[in-house]
């Protein structure tokens, strides 16, 4: 099979223009100039730099920045080194669950019981329907904790911190709330499980406070949801569009492993996070007051064909590939391995299972900013799925 059989196009690159011309794109957020960093190679270096670049600034990491939408500093992620250090290695021991045979079985069942749901109906709404439980049902396996769990969830919808209908910016209680109550929960009666971990874990020799705990669990809940979901959901609209795709990958299941860091790569299901300058900063020709932030363009530095040959092109069996849509740096994604494992099951699945998947409608995910426009994931994805 020559590269003309495995090759499809993908443009969404919104940042193109500025990558090439000098690395940097100038946007606002909430009122805030922040230049994004677009290369590959710069962005990396940023990764690297806390020093320059800090990661030390409770609801400033996330942009738009989250006073509005959280009570408490996320950890480890809103914390630089040595902090984060032994922060990160409070919770990793969960996190590399993923890599159990005995979870990776259970996520194998669970992809198994929801494509056969899916093939049993004329067709199914992927993003809330199919994309959505495989994520919090995972989250429980990964977690430890009881797989009932994952109904409460479901039951929160796309947005766990803003009110479905809401106005952005308005903050819905329902994850801090639960969230007291698992602790309360695991104070009384402790157990093997994440939260049971939290109440009993020290930092420097102490209790971690409750602040802390809800720190960790805030970003457990919130940071892999909509990413995992969206990543999710394009692949579907991506093999349906492309069926030509699944006969590749079910030609040689070993390369489900290149597809996977492909998919991941061309999605980049976070286009971006920021970093505040504790000092005034030259950022690419354009100065960052001391305390401002600029941004690490992840989904850029994806694209930068410097690095990448055609980058526009899915190419499956992309070998090297060193994209850095899980981050890069001390702050690497702590949830990286999850992620992969739940794609690269899912593959194995679609290709043993499933003859085909039709497109019926969709109606893409769009980041519609200021300065950029950009389409991650779908916020509705209807496909007949029909079984092999």
């Amino acid at each position: 099979m020559d590269d003309s059989d495995t090759t499809m196009s993908h443009s969404n690159d919104p940042f193109q223009e500025k990558r090439r011309e000098d690395g940097v794109l100038s946007c606002e957020f909430q009122g805030e100039a922040i230049p994004m960093i677009l290369r590959h190679a710069d962005v990396q270096r940023a990764a690297k730099d806390w020093e320059t670049f800090s990661s030390d600034a409770p609801f400033r990491v996330p942009i738009p920045s989250e006073e509005n939408l959280r009570t408490m500093r996320q950890l480890p992620i809103e914390t630089n080194p040595p902090e984060h250090t032994e922060y990160r290695a409070i919770v990793e021991p969960f996190f590399k669950r993923s890599r159990d045979p005995e979870v990776v079985a259970r996520v194998e069942s669970l992809i198994e019981n929801l494509l056969d749901q899916a093939m049993s109906r004329d067709a199914i709404e992927i993003v809330s329907e199919f994309a959505l439980p495989l994520q919090c049902h995972a989250l429980t396996y990964l977690l430890n904790v009881s797989e009932s769990e994952a109904a409460t969830w479901i039951g929160w919808g796309m947005h766990v911190f803003v009110k479905d209908g809401g106005q952005p910016g308005a903050m819905d209680t329902k994850l801090e709330d639960y969230l007291q109550q698992r602790f309360n929960e695991a104070l009384e009666q402790p157990g093997d499980d994440f939260f049971s971990a939290l109440t009993k874990a020290t930092y420097q020799g102490r209790p971690l406070t409750r602040e802390e705990m809800m720190g960790f669990a805030n970003l457990t809940f919130a940071g892999g949801r909509d990413t995992v979901i969206h990543t999710i959901s394009s692949i579907f609209a991506h093999l349906a569009d492309h069926p030509e795709a699944l006969d590749f990958l079910r030609e040689n299941p070993k390369r489900h492993a290149n597809a996977t860091e492909e998919f991941f790569r061309v999605i980049s299901p976070l286009t971006h996070i920021g970093r505040v300058c504790p000092v005034e900063t030259n950022v690419q020709g354009i100065t960052v007051p001391a305390h401002g932030r600029a941004s690490l363009c992840w989904a850029s530095a994806n694209q930068d064909e410097t690095v990448f040959d055609a980058p526009e092109d899915v190419r499956l069996d992309r070998k090297p590939n060193p994209h850095v849509a899980f981050g890069a740096g001390t702050h690497f994604c702590l949830g990286a391995a999850h992620a992969r494992m739940i794609v690269r099951v899912l593959l194995e699945k679609l290709c043993s299972r499933v003859e085909s998947l039709n497109l019926i409608e969709a109606v893409p995910h769009v980041e519609n900013e200021a300065s950029y426009r950009r389409e991650v994931g779908y916020d509705s994805l209807t496909i007949v799925v029909t079984p092999r």
